[in-house]
């Protein structure tokens, strides 16, 4: 299973309450925060939901 570098490039501020509460389950509160996350259909499903706040590689 690999693994996916998730990175917060755009600011919460403003955002829909979804938007940053799925960025929050991720852990990404703060720009430029990353984390590392299991590529499954679920992290892939939280992601689509921000996907125009982070960049996102696979390890």
């Amino acid at each position: 299973m690999s693994i996916l570098n998730i990175k917060l490039v755009k600011s919460l501020a403003g955002r829909l309450k979804k938007q940053v509460a799925t960025a929050e389950s991720f852990g990404l509160r703060k720009i430029n925060s990353e984390t590392r996350q299991p590529d499954n259909e679920a992290t892939r499903g939280k992601i689509k939901v921000i996907e125009h706040l982070v960049e996102v590689t696979e390890c």
